[in-house]
C-alpha cells in the first residue's frame, strides 16, 4: 500500500521512529514497530482522530512496549553484553541537547536498566515532555500512577547518567586523538587519553569476536586495543547517536565506537560489533522530537 505524502503517519514518521528507538535501542525492530503502528492507523475510523499526533504516539509507544516485553526475554539468552544498535546522525542532532543526550549510546544502555513501562514513561516525559494525561493513555496507566513511575525512573537514571556533559568540540578531539592511537597501536598514547578507571564494554552477539564481560582498567583496555592494528584497521571519524564517534573496521569488518568523556580523558568506551547492529552506520537516520 503506497501512503499519501500528507498522511499525517509520513508527516511525523521521523518523530514516530525516535519514539521507537529511544524505547527500544534498537532501530530494526523500530521499524517493525512503525509497520505495525501504520496497519493500525490504517484501519483507524479517522473521524475519531482529534489530534493525529498524539494518537500516533500512543499507537506507536503501545506496540514497542509489547515488543520490549518480547524482547526482554530475548536478550536473557544474548551471548556477551548487549549495547543498543548506533544510529549514523547529522550535525545537527547535537544542536537539540536534550535529542542528543537521549539518543546517546551512553544513554540507552542506562535506560535499558529500567523496566518496559519506567522506560515509555520516562522517554515520552522527559524527551517528548507529554503531559501525564497522554502518556498514561499511551502505557494504560492512570495518570496519578504515571507520575510515581516517571518519578521513580527520573532518579534511577540520574543515579546513573553520566554526570559530566562535554561540548561536540571537545569530544570531537577526544575521538581524533583516540582513532588515531587506536590505528598505530601504540600503548601509551592509548593510555593518554584514557582515565585510570576507564570501562570498555563490546558486543558482538556471539557471531563476531568481542570481550563477553566489561573490561575494567586502562592497563589492560589499552592493551587490547594495542593489539587491534595487528590486523587491518581502517578508522574514520563519524557522528553516531549524535555525537562524535568512531567507524573502525577490524580486518575489513566494521564496528562502531562510542566514548564517554570526564576531564577530557574516555570513562568508557563502547564497542559495538554484531553486524546485525550495524546496518545503519552508513546511512543518516532522522530524528527528531
Amino acid at each position: 500500500m503506497t501512503i499519501p505524502p500528507d498522511d499525517p503517519f509520513v508527516t511525523h514518521r521521523s518523530l514516530l521512529f525516535t519514539v521507537a528507538y529511544e524505547i527500544l535501542g534498537s532501530a530494526a525492530d523500530a521499524e517493525d514497530v512503525l509497520q505495525e503502528s501504520w496497519l493500525r492507523w490504517a484501519a483507524a475510523d479517522r473521524s475519531d482522530v482529534r489530534d493525529a499526533r498524539a494518537y500516533l504516539v500512543r499507537t506507536v509507544t503501545r506496540q514497542s512496549l509489547n515488543r520490549l516485553r518480547t524482547l526482554a526475554r530475548r536478550r536473557e539468552d544474548y551471548v556477551g553484553e548487549w549495547l543498543p544498535e548506533p544510529l549514523l546522525t547529522t550535525h545537527d542532532v547535537a544542536e537539540d541537547i536534550v535529542l542528543a543526550e537521549s539518543v546517546s549510546i551512553a544513554m540507552l544502555t542506562v535506560l535499558e536498566t529500567l523496566g518496559p513501562t519506567e522506560r515509555a514513561v520516562f522517554v515520552l516525559r522527559e524527551v517528548f515532555d507529554m503531559p501525564y494525561g497522554e502518556i498514561a493513555e499511551a502505557v494504560g496507566k492512570p495518570a496519578a500512577t504515571v507520575r510515581q513511575i516517571a518519578r521513580r525512573a527520573r532518579g534511577h537514571v540520574a543515579a546513573r547518567r553520566p554526570r559530566v556533559q562535554v561540548s561536540p568540540s571537545e569530544q570531537q578531539e577526544v575521538v581524533e586523538r583516540f582513532l588515531a592511537a587506536l590505528h598505530t597501536g601504540e600503548l601509551q598514547e592509548l593510555l593518554a587519553v584514557m582515565a585510570p578507571d576507564v570501562v570498555l564494554v563490546a558486543d558482538g552477539g556471539g557471531i563476531v569476536a568481542a570481550a563477553l564481560t566489561p573490561i575494567r582498567g586502562a592497563d589492560p583496555v589499552a592493551k587490547l586495543l594495542a593489539t587491534a592494528n595487528r590486523v587491518a584497521l581502517a578508522t574514520a571519524a563519524v557522528w553516531f547517536n549524535g555525537a562524535p564517534a568512531g567507524r573502525v573496521e577490524f580486518d575489513g569488518e566494521p564496528a562502531a565506537v562510542s566514548l564517554e568523556l570526564a576531564d577530557g580523558k574516555i570513562t568508557r568506551i563502547y564497542v559495538v560489533r554484531n553486524p546485525h547492529k550495524l546496518t545503519r552506520i552508513d546511512h543518516p537516520a532522522r530524528l527528531t522530537r
